[in-house]
């Protein structure tokens, strides 16, 4: 059942085209049926109310003509007409295809869309509001009963319901996610207006599978500016998010006869099998205090490229040293190899000065990749990447063949969002509120964990908690009774790496303002 309206022209008589929906007597009107009420079944007429009302002379008969309501689909069936609506609605009831709070149409409206005469839906409508399948009420219409429970029997082909899980933690520290309450709903709104009043007509058609030119001009702007990457307009390719544009490459990739793609130790398991999807080895580098060993690139004969988290790699929290970024553009320089640089929270950075992207060092070598998945919200589904001159018109290619894009409106309010400056004023606002907590955090493990050593802190929105030896495993179930959801390192280690050791990653950036506080004391308390 979909809730698409169409709009009547002006009536001329000044009652409303929507009925108020009074049950069980549903019509306040005078039954303009000409059909008596002796028979309870009366037959099918396949021009019902029409000849009365027309004779009325009052309008009333393009008034049932044009009545608007929701669209709804039922089939009657049965020897008797009121007899067989009523059965259909019971079955769509119980089996759950209209479920408990849904509004019907009006008896009009109804009785229109299926050629019967009204009172024989306004008198199904009593019924079923006696037996207790639907309920009536002056301005609410009718609707089904909130007490009435779908049965388990559901057709094959009926898809189904989401619920909630049985256990939904109170809080999460989860990484990878930001303060969602935080999102910038007034400014977003603004932005989405003038964009749509501003957008021209062929922006509503299939569009350019690089993204629309406006979204691509202003993160050209703010790239070159926040982040130190050469980009421009005709080099950069919108997608939906990082992981559909690590796809995209993965595709390429392929076609060009890559055969492996060197990865970090750690990193997102989700991320390394969207490559192995694509047909792609990965060998893992290794890790210490100074970030991913760039240097033993030049060991990996089979690589074509390598996937970096270079300002702050996760979920260690280190930026890569400069002369391991150093490394790594000369290896792939030497190599012909690509960099793959995933900047994911590169704006926020607390203790330190701004690290900038890798790119700037080579753009015939890196791909930039970007999203507003952290600074935002994923809900949004909008990445992008900025790519070396010479991959452009491939990674176009793969996205056309893929069909896969982000929605156009998105895109041109996310452009007047950046334009207006209101993307580098959420930034700032938020790099701000997560500091705090980041800063609350350690207080709190000085105070209450002190033996707890935190590390990863200087930017992002996730820190590193190290455990003693054997108790990560513990403390994520010990935080799950709590109901506190958190994940360990070792969730995140490459399988083919030692694990560092026990320690937890930490989303402090996950929790609302309201939630924080408890997540943070439920944290404590689950520390060994």
């Amino acid at each position: 059942m979909t809730d698409d309206w169409a709009i009547s022209d002006p009536d001329p008589d000044p009652e409303p085209d929507i009925e108020p929906d009074i049950e069980p007597d549903l019509d306040p009107e005078p039954d303009l049926d000409p059909e008596p009420d002796l028979d309870p079944e009366p037959d099918l007429d396949p021009e019902p109310d029409l000849d009365v009302e027309a004779a009325s002379g009052d309008g009333s008969r393009a008034r049932a003509e044009s009545s608007f309501g929701a669209d709804f689909h039922i089939e009657v069936r049965g020897p008797g007409v009121r007899t067989g609506l009523m059965d259909a609605l019971r079955d769509a009831v119980r089996t759950g295809r209209l479920a408990p709070g849904t509004r019907l149409p009006s008896s009009r409206t109804l009785a229109a869309d299926l050629g019967l005469a009204r009172n024989t839906v306004a008198d199904a409508y009593a019924e079923l509001v006696a037996e207790g399948w639907l309920t009536a009420r002056q301005g609410s219409g009718t609707r089904v009963a909130r007490r009435a429970t779908p049965s388990t029997r559901r057709s094959p082909a009926a898809a189904p319901r989401t619920s909630r899980p049985r256990s939904r933690p109170a809080y999460s520290l989860v990484p990878g996610s930001p303060d969602l309450a935080s999102f910038p709903r007034a400014e977003w709104l603004k932005a989405a207006r003038r964009a749509l009043t501003a957008a021209p007509h062929e922006a509503f058609g299939y569009t350019d599978t690089h993204g629309r030119i406006e979204l691509r001009t202003a993160l050209a702007d703010y790239l070159a500016r926040a982040r130190g990457v050469y980009a421009e307009p005709d080099r950069i390719v919108v997608c939906s998010g990082y992981v559909h544009g690590l796809m995209l490459l993965a595709t390429v990739l392929r076609q060009r006869r890559v055969r492996e793609v060197a990865v970090e130790a750690y990193g997102l398991d989700v991320h390394w099998k969207r490559l192995t999807d694509a047909g792609l080895r990965l060998p893992a580098l290794p890790f210490d205090e100074s970030g991913t060993r760039t240097e033993d690139l030049a060991g990996l004969k089979g690589a074509g490229a390598v996937l970096l988290t270079p300002a702050h790699q996760f979920p260690m929290g280190v930026a890569l040293h400069p002369d391991r970024r150093a490394a790594a553009v000369d290896w792939a320089r030497t190599s012909g190899g690509l960099i793959l640089e995933d900047d994911y929270d590169g704006e926020f950075r607390y203790d330190r000065q701004p690290v900038g992207a890798l790119q700037g060092l080579d753009p015939e070598r890196v791909v930039y990749l970007g999203t507003a998945s952290k600074s935002l919200a994923p809900g949004l589904r909008v990445g992008w990447m900025v790519l070396p001159e010479n991959l452009v018109a491939e990674v176009a290619a793969a996205k056309g063949e893929a069909d896969w894009a982000s929605g156009t409106l998105d895109q041109l309010t996310l452009a007047h969002f950046i334009g207006s400056g209101a993307y580098d004023s959420h930034v700032r606002g938020m790099r701000l509120r997560y500091r705090r907590r980041r800063d609350q955090l350690v207080d709190a493990l000085a105070e209450r964990a002190p033996d707890i050593r935190v590390s990863g802190i200087a930017a992002g929105m996730h820190a590193v908690l190290e455990l003693p030896p054997g108790t990560e495993r513990p403390v994520v179930q010990a935080a799950a009774w709590q109901g506190l959801a958190l994940e360990g390192l070792s969730r995140y280690h490459h399988p083919t790496t030692p694990p560092a050791g026990d320690a937890l990653v930490v989303g402090y950036g996950t929790p609302s303002d309201s939630a924080w506080s408890g997540a943070l004391d439920a944290l404590c308390r689950v520390l060994p």
